[in-house]
């Protein structure tokens, strides 16, 4: 009997809950993007000028940020997101800053813009939907990648 319990135990620690795909966010619904992203600031939603695509912008910790919507089909369902923080500073920072940032770094993609405009960048692959707390684990590590560049490269505490 003691044999049978234990194979059962082990049987059913091993079964996992299975998240349910209405449960799961994906590009298609910034919606539920924008209200993951009020968790962690003030956020609105809105459009991209460029392409009137569904675009994001909040503020993190002070930081203007933008979150844009890629891979969408008439500006609607959409399949992956970028943050993008940029600062208006042409000239004070090098290519060789932002080298440095993204040799050392494993989150945020550091550039200068055509105006020599330091810029962060983070993809976000949703397109096959996420669980809310792996959307708020991401937005964390944009969070930490917002801080770090301000205070390694940037020199903002």
């Amino acid at each position: 009997m003691t044999l049978k319990i234990a194979v059962l135990a082990t049987v059913l620690a091993g079964m996992s809950v299975p998240v349910l795909a209405s449960n799961l966010i994906d590009a298609t619904d910034p919606e539920r993007v924008l209200n993951v992203a009020r968790g962690f600031g003030s956020a609105d939603l809105g459009t991209s000028p460029s392409t009137s695509n569904p675009r994001i912008s909040g503020r993190i910790e002070g930081t203007r940020y933008y979150i844009f919507f890629y891979g969408c089909t008439n500006n609607r369902n959409c399949s992956d997101i970028q943050f993008r923080a940029t600062w208006s500073a042409p000239g004070k920072y090098s290519l060789a800053d932002m080298n440095t940032w993204n040799r050392s770094k494993r989150y945020g993609k550091a550039y200068l813009d055509s105006d020599n405009d330091p810029v962060l960048e983070m993809p976000v692959n949703i397109k096959h939907g996420v669980a809310q707390r792996n959307l708020e684990d991401s937005f964390n590590w944009w969070k930490v990648a917002l801080r770090g560049f301000k205070k390694d490269v940037l020199q903002i505490d």
